[in-house]
């Protein structure tokens, strides 16, 4: 069983996610330029929202190469000398988590960890102390604990963004966990011009003498309406949770509501483009065929005459879904929920599964998921 979510996201002028240029992300598409968001920046502002934790009532899983930071104050805290914590910690994790830098200070990799993984690597090391002070065995030791607690984390973790998102270490591959969810990049439904903004600051101090700006430079940024495309696999979510089925689905619901309340950081406190989605749709499927709907924009979306490219992209989404359910199917549907922002966005193949609050949204598309047979 999947779950899957598009949304049409209207920004004002922004510059949300950034390339080396430090402008806005970019890319061709339909054969013209589009405005884009990184799916990588998407998922961080998702796991990263108040929302999401609030929901699964679970801390989000730590992504760090200074694991030795919070590993040394617990050690310190309890009452190990400084010396021996030194001595200690940087051969264990380096067992755990592989290659640490000159000094080490901290793992040459960012290493995804849940709260739980965090607390049972303090615990197995003050657990284990008198062993790890044997300087002769010291990294024997080391291994057979580390090897003991990555065994016991092989394919399951209690962190729900770990269980969504995936983890990957090529150094320590036995920590890899396959994503229960698929993230699309969110692409313009039109046609996108990048604009400057040339700015000036001005000196407080500066006498009347003294002419001039204080600074000044150049921003990039753009204004778009995004399609947005995610997918989670309901089986893998539920092994990766330990076959907890009411966590699991906390945790798509957590992942719903993160996703509409969710808004990229990048440079919000020159633009705050906070702006809440237009349209959504969600789709509880039985069959393991995927259906983005951004070729429903591979023809760029024009902006009405009097109006804006929000309603014409729904339409285009709403009339390329009927597309997709007259030629495919749709009897492997068990529930579709569709969310207008506006009562006159216009609405024809999905009119007849359009639903009035989110509250209703979420909760047609997290039903199915109460079930016991979902387990299967």
């Amino acid at each position: 069983m999947f779950i899957e979510q598009h949304m049409i996201q209207s920004f004002s002028p922004a510059n949300l996610n950034r390339d080396d240029t430090n402008n806005p992300k970019d890319c061709e598409f339909g054969g013209v330029r589009r405005a884009r968001i990184s799916s990588q920046c998407i998922k961080r502002a998702i796991r990263t929202c108040p929302v999401f934790a609030e929901v699964t009532g679970v801390e989000v899983g730590t992504r760090t190469r200074w694991l030795t930071r919070p590993l040394r104050e617990s050690l310190l805290d309890a009452r190990k000398p400084e010396k021996e914590v030194d001595a200690i910690l940087p051969v264990f994790l380096k067992q755990y988590g592989g290659k640490l830098d000159k000094e080490g200070q901290h793992t040459a990799v960012l290493l995804y960890v849940s709260e739980e993984e965090l607390s049972e690597l303090g615990e197995t090391m003050l657990d284990n102390w008198a062993d790890l002070l044997e300087e002769e065995g010291r990294e024997a030791t080391a291994k057979k604990l580390a090897k003991a607690l990555v065994k016991k984390s092989r394919g399951v973790t209690s962190a729900p963004d770990i269980a969504l998102f995936g983890r990957m270490l090529a150094e320590q591959p036995e920590l890899n966990l396959e994503a229960a969810c698929q993230v699309g990049h969110a692409i313009s439904t039109h046609r996108v011009t990048m604009e400057m903004d040339f700015f000036t600051a001005v000196d407080d101090l500066s006498t009347e003498e003294e002419t001039g700006a204080g600074m000044m430079g150049f921003t990039g940024f753009d204004s778009a309406c995004f399609y947005r495309y995610a997918r989670i696999d309901w089986g893998q979510l539920l092994r990766s949770l330990r076959g907890d089925l009411e966590f699991a689905r906390r945790t798509v619901e957590a992942f719903l509501r993160a996703s509409v309340a969710a808004v990229p950081s990048g440079k919000q406190n020159s633009f705050a483009a906070h702006n809440p989605p237009s349209f959504l749709l969600g789709v509880v499927r039985s069959d393991g065929m995927g259906w983005s709907l951004a070729n429903a924009f591979e023809t760029p979306v024009r902006p009405e005459r009097e109006g804006g490219v929000v309603a014409p992209s729904v339409a285009a989404l709403d009339d390329y879904w009927g597309r997709m359910c007259q030629v495919y199917g749709d009897s492997t549907h068990l529930a579709t929920a569709a969310l207008a922002l506006d009562d006159d966005l216009p609405l024809k193949s999905l009119q007849g599964v359009a639903v009035q609050t989110l509250d209703d949204w979420v909760g047609a598309l997290t039903g199915p998921l109460a079930s016991k047979e979902a387990e299967g």
